[in-house]
């Protein structure tokens, strides 16, 4: 059985599940995997769906095929390697049309669901844990990932930065602030290290003693300034907890305070391959900022600065 044609990200939203679920059954089939108990994941940009209580089956459409190789190669080079569980590869490749990666299934809850009962003192823990597997995920030797040059696509994400959030509906009074701005920061030119690009608490599991029982969705990663990685901690983990963002980075090995890291991460929060900031704006609601050197301090600052 075929799955349907979705070669353009309109075709793929207009999927449905009714549609969708024959062909999911008959891949199941093909690999020899019980049918009797496959639920769709309600969560996620891609299709994905847990087989049983052991296995997980991810879906790539043809508008994402490329990125299927992409986790799958990820996913083999993290293998064991972190202290965070990921979902080790069991199958990969092609079936009626779209890309698949079969999964060993990971267990816990959704941090992002954790997160709002948290104290202080836990949040500041589960965050450094955070920061700990980081410093790790960033020393693993990478399959080959892109972009090949860094700086080359640090320019291009600048050039169109801009255009990309008026798109999005930015209110002028934020995006006649970018230019000068982005300006303004000194990003340097980091050694380019591996990167997952999208830790937060929608892809963080945890065992109910809140230790760390797995990090998933590979398929953005890519190699990068390691400070690219804390866009997605800082707006969709932390989420402007001063301390736990401190203590996120203190995990990390950044011991010494640095008052032009928030705007550098503001920076690549704006450059970011996904950036959307009233997507962003509405995660974390500004309060009295009216300036880009006040929203990076508010989402991206810690408590000792």
């Amino acid at each position: 059985m075929a799955f349907p044609l979705a070669d353009t990200e309109a075709l793929f939203d207009a999927v449905t599940e009714v549609v969708l679920r024959p062909a999911v059954l008959a891949l199941c089939d093909h690999l020899g995997l019980p049918t009797a108990d496959v639920r769709r994941f309600p969560d996620g940009s891609l299709p994905v769906y847990a087989v049983g209580d052991g296995q997980v089956l991810k879906l790539f459409p043809q508008v994402y095929l490329n990125e299927m190789p992409v986790e799958r190669d990820v996913l083999a080079a993290v293998d064991g390697r972190l202290p965070i569980p990921t979902p080790g590869v069991l199958a990969s490749g092609e079936f009626g049309g779209w890309g698949y990666v079969l999964m060993r299934r990971l267990h816990g809850e959704s941090l992002a669901a954790v997160w709002p009962r948290l104290d202080r003192e836990q949040r500041c823990g589960v965050a450094t844990r955070v920061g700990e597997a980081l410093a790790v995920l960033h020393g693993v030797p990478s399959p080959e990932l892109g972009p090949d040059d860094w700086q080359a696509f640090i320019t291009r994400q600048k050039a169109g930065c801009a255009s990309r959030q008026a798109a999005r509906g930015l209110h002028a009074d934020w995006l006649n602030q970018i230019p000068g701005f982005l300006a303004s920061v000194d990003l340097g030119a980091p050694k380019p290290v591996f990167l997952h690009t999208e830790v937060m608490g929608a892809h963080l599991l945890v065992t109910p003693d809140l230790e760390l029982s797995g990090l998933f969705d590979f398929e953005p990663a890519m190699r990068g300034a390691a400070e690219y990685e804390f866009v997605a901690t800082g707006v969709f983990l932390t989420r402007g907890d001063r301390a736990a963002h401190g203590a996120l980075l203190r995990g990390y090995g950044y011991r010494e305070v640095d008052r032009e890291r928030p705007r550098r991460l503001l920076a690549y929060a704006l450059l970011h391959v996904y950036s959307n900031l009233p997507w962003y704006l509405r995660e974390i609601p500004p309060g009295g900022a009216k300036t880009l050197d006040s929203l990076a301090d508010l989402w991206f600052g810690t408590s000792e600065e």
